[in-house]
């Protein structure tokens, strides 16, 4: 039992932080806690609107007086007249400061009830909104405005300003921002600027604040608040260019401009070229360029790390031990990559640029050991063991057109994947499409997926890109790359070691939960490896408009306080649900998922930094998640009601899971006193969302990605199909604005091309509901995991947002 005394202290800052207490006690059982009664040498008034005292138990409001009053507000010379006032009940002199809070005596004590005004406090300033508003209204483009206090992420608040212009074109949020700049102090200027063709009106003719929108996080970002310090502006360019916006605030939140995890990991490599050391961890926690940069760190000044060696035997981690234990062929899986390469250039660069990326990248020179009799095992070889030149085809392009020019890529690609071979060391071939000294050419890199995964080509592209202006440059010795501080193979290590912990094994009872969802057949029968293999299988493609992306990218994750992640498993857990309620009306609403995560959780161990090393890392977890019932008739007209309950419960189950994930694949793989446990069961759908590929400036330029250049096949025919449906998403961003893109991949024989669609467009029913949902006033809110200090269930947080209102 904690013996604490509470006390409930009120004050403005204009009387000097505190001006009444009251102890509490055991017999404040009220619906409200007093304020008490006034401090030491300070008066409290409670006044009607003539200045004349109220009786006890009537409301008026509270004035304040005594040594501890402000004398004026610096600069503002008519707001100091309308709130300090001449005392008419001291020695001449005096003054009375006018609150603006409604109070009354009760019992003694005084209890604080209401405002008189729309006065707010913001980040410690008292803050008329009025005020704001009038200033507004010089401006010449402006006609109407309204300004008010929005919590639209809950925890954060910010004054945002909606205004109405005279031409009716969109208002320059930059000249408003100046304009204000010169008439009022920095704290009261607006963060946000929202044009309007009209100022919605309640029928007594005031606004409707309700219906006011909320401002696009990403086209309003010309009223963030400007950085102050290196650290801040590093950290501000540093979002920018990871997400492709033009501006950062220091109180944007990365998340809420569309960030994801991965994501997360260049801003920390970006943050490192700028000087500043900072961590994936303190991206997701601290969020904003403010709180991260409190946490950064100069580069140099770090706690410096053991010298780490990535060559030699490597021990095998989750994935690899999944993918060397599949039936079927090995050699052909990969992933690929079409670069655009420089007008004019040569073999000799080329092949010298590559063999700087391999001599610095240590899964490049990967090498499979053993048998599957055997076990097997991975190895590094020393650098200069694998000779770029070898791995680099030349084939002439010059004077074919663009069709001619795919044919002979395509076709050079699938042969290029027909050589790997990892355990010969051959885990990298590149084909260089030589169009000739006027014309830009194409460099195709088809990497063996043991040695690279998503994450991993951002590193290689820019480091290609650096590596080539080295080698042209005419520099001597080894390229500068930023150095790799963290190798695979000491991962590989930490991994080994972290699998067989007591405190990982802890987590043994969860997946086995996890695992025993009933998951009713989905297909036709259960999936077979030997028959369902990549040759049997199909891809429908879908694509989700920017309308909707954008605020399943920056709202709905801002309304809940939840990932992109969470949203989209979300809708996908509906479709799931409302196409069972459609097929058979049963089935339950639990719904058995695989899902793919980057699996750089590098949390789990100190001194480690993994954004800069090239591996394949992802991590592949089951979860159940249960967004709750769903009818056959609301799974075709999902209302708010439905989507609200499902996006908070789903955002719940998967907080349940420890380091997102990459437990299960460590004692599934790793443990052997666990691992027979976890063998058999496998979800039926499999979900991977790759993130989104922001554009950055010169995305045209030299070494920049293709994204719609053909590549190989992703493996070999007769590899087995890993689930009955295989879900790959991410986010490009297309003139239009970011879209999301989706390949969902079946095996013919268990499904029809007519199943997958239904599942396809329920999905993406679901998603526009939850995206039409969240930009809706009442929207989101906080659940439990948001609110770790104390124990309060979903029920409880929703009964407390009912009766005080808003996200708060």
């Amino acid at each position: 039992t904690w013996h604490t005394e509470v006390h409930n202290l009120y004050g403005p800052t204009e009387t000097t932080i505190d001006a009444t207490a009251h102890h509490i006690t055991p017999q404040d059982t009220g619906p409200a806690i007093p304020i008490g009664h006034p401090i030491w040498n300070t008066h409290a008034l409670i006044l009607d609107h003539h200045l004349q005292p109220v009786p006890p138990g009537t409301t008026g409001e509270l004035y304040l007086t005594g040594p501890g009053l402000a004398h004026h507000y610096l600069n503002q010379p008519t707001l100091t007249a309308t709130r300090f006032i001449p005392n008419p009940y001291g020695p001449p002199g005096t003054r009375l400061y006018r609150t603006g809070d409604q109070a009354r005596w009760t019992h003694g004590h005084l209890h604080h009830t209401n405002r008189t005004d729309d006065q707010i406090k913001l980040r410690g300033h008292r803050i008329e909104p009025t005020e704001i508003t009038t200033t507004l209204t010089t401006h010449p483009h402006i006609t109407t405005t309204h300004t008010q206090l929005r919590e639209d992420q809950p925890g954060v608040r910010r004054l945002v300003a909606y205004v109405v212009t005279r031409d009716g074109r969109p208002a320059d949020a930059a000249g408003l921002r100046a304009h204000l700049a010169e008439r009022l102090p920095e704290y009261m200027i607006p963060s946000a600027f929202v044009t309007l063709d009209a100022l919605p009106l309640l029928p007594n003719g005031k606004v409707d604040r309700r219906a006011l929108p909320a401002p696009d996080p990403v086209a309003e970002r010309t009223g963030a608040r400007p950085p102050r310090t290196d650290a801040e502006r590093a950290l501000c360019a540093a979002f920018a260019e990871t997400l492709g916006v033009a501006e950062v605030g220091v109180d944007d939140d990365f998340f809420a401009l569309g960030g994801d995890s991965i994501m997360s990991i260049q801003v920390v490599s970006r943050a490192r070229k700028a000087g500043l050391v900072i961590t994936a961890r303190d991206v997701f926690t601290r969020r904003t360029p403010e709180a991260i940069a409190s946490a950064a760190v100069p580069l140099g000044a770090e706690p410096r790390a053991e010298a780490d060696s990535g060559v030699g035997q490597v021990p095998l981690t989750p994935i690899a031990a999944w993918f060397l234990e599949r039936p079927g062929p090995r050699d052909g899986y990969n992933q690929s990559s079409v670069l655009r390469a420089p007008a004019g250039a040569d073999e000799a660069s080329i092949a010298a640029a590559l063999q700087a990326l391999v001599d610095h990248h240590d899964t490049l020179r990967l090498r499979v050991t053993g048998s599957p009799g055997a076990g097997h095992g991975l190895e590094v070889l020393p650098q200069g063991a694998v000779p770029a030149r070898d791995r680099l085809t030349r084939v002439d392009v010059a004077g074919l057109d663009r069709e001619e020019v795919d044919a002979v890529v395509s076709r050079e690609a699938e042969t290029a994947r027909r050589r790997l071979r990892p355990s010969q060391g051959v885990v990298l071939e590149a084909v260089w499409f030589d169009a000739g000294a006027s014309r830009p050419g194409r460099l195709l890199l088809v990497v063996h997926h043991l040695a690279v995964d998503a994450v991993s080509w951002r590193i290689l592209v820019a480091d290609l890109a650096t590596a080539w202006e080295h080698v042209t440059a005419g520099g001597t010795g080894p390229a500068p790359l930023p150095a790799v501080l963290t190798s695979y193979r000491r991962w590989a290590e930490l991994l080994t070691a972290e699998a067989r912990g007591d405190e990982r094994a802890a987590e043994l009872p969860l997946w086995l939960e996890v695992l025993g969802t009933a998951d009713p057949l989905l297909g036709y029968r259960a999936l077979d490896p030997h028959q369902d293999t990549a040759d049997r299988t199909r891809t429908l493609r879908v694509t989700l408009p920017a309308r909707w992306t954008r605020p399943l990218l920056t709202t709905a994750p801002a309304a809940y306080r939840a990932g992109v992640d969470d949203v989209l498993i979300t809708a996908l857990a509906l479709a799931v649900v409302g196409r069972r309620a459609e097929k058979s009306g049963d089935g339950g609403s639990a719904v058995l998922l695989d899902l793919e995560g980057h699996g750089r959780e590098q949390q789990i161990a100190d001194g480690v930094d993994l954004s800069r090393t090239v591996g394949w890392f992802t991590s592949v977890y089951p979860v159940s998640v249960d967004p709750g019932p769903v009818s056959r008739y609301e799974a075709r007209a999902l209302d708010g009601a439905v989507v609200d309950r499902a996006v908070k419960r789903v955002k719940e189950q998967l907080r349940r899971i420890p380091d997102r994930g990459i437990g299960f694949g460590l004692l599934r793989h790793l443990n052997p006193r666990t691992a027979s446990a976890l063998r058999g069961t496998a979800p039926q759908i499999g979900f991977n969302y790759l993130g989104r590929y922001a554009n950055s400036p010169g995305a045209s330029g030299d070494w920049q990605p293709m994204p719609d250049a053909a590549g190989p096949r992703a493996q070999d025919p007769q590899a087995p199909a890993a689930h009955v449906v295989d879900i790959n998403a991410h986010t490009r961003d297309l003139p239009d604005g970011p879209c999301l893109v989706a390949e969902l991949t079946w095996p013919v024989d268990l499904l029809k091309e007519e199943d997958v669609e239904e599942l396809a467009e329920g999905w993406l029913r679901a998603l526009r509901a939850v995206a039409e949902y969240a930009q809706e006033p009442d929207a989101g809110g906080h659940t439990p995991s948001d609110l770790p200090l104390v124990s309060l269930n979903q029920n409880q947080i929703d009964r407390l947002r009912n009766k005080w209102g808003g996200r708060k």
